[in-house]
C-alpha cells in the first residue's frame, strides 16, 4: 500500500500558527480555527490530520475538520482527554501554536466518490474528519450523486455541528438522519445505536460509496449492515485514527500489524484491510 505524501519540507519542524477562533462546542469538545503564519495555506485533503504542539507541554495528532479553502485557514475540533488537549482548550484568539502536516491518506473525493452516491456514516466525534469530505462534496455538488449523512451520538448534548446538520438537511437531494443513544427532553428524534437508521436508507449498492468514521465498536456492526444492503467491500472507506503520535511512521504508536495508520491511513479502503487482524 502506498504511503501518503506530506507537504512539509521538514516533517519534524512545526510551522508557527495563530488561533483565529476558539469556541466551546460541548463539555468535552472545543472548536479552533487556525491560520499558518509562515505559509499561505495548509494544503490539506479531506480526511488528513495535523500534529498540534504547545511549547513546554507537548504535541497531539488531530483530524482536520474543514476542506481546503482560499482563505488559508483550517479548522480543528479538540476533545479534552489529556495534558496537551487541555492546553489546546485553553487557547484563545491570538495565541500561537505549532503545526506539523498535513499527514496521512485522504477520502477519495476526486476519484472513487466522483459521480457516485455518497453515504457518510459518523459516530460521535467521527463527524469531525468526515465534515471535511462532506464540505467538499457539497461545495462541488454537480460532481456527485445523492448525498446521505447518518450521524449518531450518545446524548443530544454531545451533538457536533448540529447547525450545519440542520442546514445540510434542507439542501436538495441530501438526506440527513440522526440518532442518540440516550434521549432527553430536548430530543424528539430517533433513539438507539446508529445502525437503527440504516434500514431507512434506500440505496443503489452498485453506485454508492460509503465513508465511515466513529468509535471502534461501531465499524463492525455498520459494515455488517452495509453488506446486508449488498455493498461491496471495495466501495467502503474507513478512517482508523489509532493512537497516532509522530505522524510519519517512526514511533510505532499507530501500528496495526504491518500497517501504520498515520502513513498507510488513516483512510483505508475496507477491502484492503478486511483480512488484517485488529484493523476493524
Amino acid at each position: 500500500m502506498k504511503h501518503a505524501e506530506t507537504s512539509s519540507a521538514d516533517i519534524y519542524l512545526p510551522s508557527i500558527a495563530t488561533v483565529l477562533r476558539s469556541e466551546p462546542m460541548t463539555s468535552m469538545e472545543r472548536f479552533l480555527e487556525i491560520e499558518l503564519d509562515d505559509r499561505p495555506a495548509l494544503g490539506q485533503k479531506p480526511g488528513q490530520f495535523v500534529s498540534l504542539s504547545i511549547p513546554g507541554i507537548g504535541e497531539a495528532p488531530l483530524s482536520i475538520s474543514s476542506m481546503a479553502t482560499g482563505n488559508g485557514t483550517f479548522q480543528i475540533v479538540v476533545r479534552n482527554v489529556g495534558a496537551v488537549t487541555a492546553a489546546l482548550h485553553r487557547l484563545v484568539k491570538g495565541d500561537k501554536l505549532g503545526v506539523r502536516g498535513p499527514f496521512g491518506t485522504h477520502f477519495p473525493v476526486d476519484s472513487a466518490l466522483r459521480t457516485q452516491d455518497v453515504l457518510f456514516i459518523c459516530g460521535g466525534i467521527g463527524l469531525v474528519p468526515v465534515r471535511s469530505a462532506i464540505q467538499h462534496v457539497l461545495a462541488n455538488r454537480k460532481d456527485y450523486g445523492r448525498v446521505m449523512i447518518v450521524s449518531g451520538t450518545r446524548t443530544p448534548a454531545e451533538r457536533l455541528f448540529h447547525g450545519e446538520l440542520d442546514a445540510w438537511r434542507r439542501m436538495p437531494d441530501v438526506t440527513v438522519l440522526e440518532t442518540v443513544a440516550r434521549r432527553d427532553q430536548t430530543w424528539s428524534g430517533p433513539e438507539g445505536v446508529i445502525t437503527i437508521l440504516m434500514p431507512l436508507l434506500k440505496i443503489d449498492p452498485a453506485r454508492t460509496i460509503a465513508v465511515i468514521c466513529g468509535p471502534p465498536i461501531m465499524y463492525k456492526f455498520v459494515i455488517i449492515e452495509l453488506k446486508k444492503m449488498k455493498m461491496a467491500e471495495c466501495n467502503i472507506y474507513v478512517s482508523l485514527e489509532r493512537h497516532m503520535k509522530c505522524g510519519v511512521g517512526k514511533c510505532g504508536h499507530c501500528q496495526i500489524n504491518g500497517l501504520y495508520a498515520c502513513q498507510d491511513g488513516p483512510v483505508f479502503r475496507y477491502s484492503d484491510i478486511s483480512s488484517v487482524k485488529e484493523a476493524i
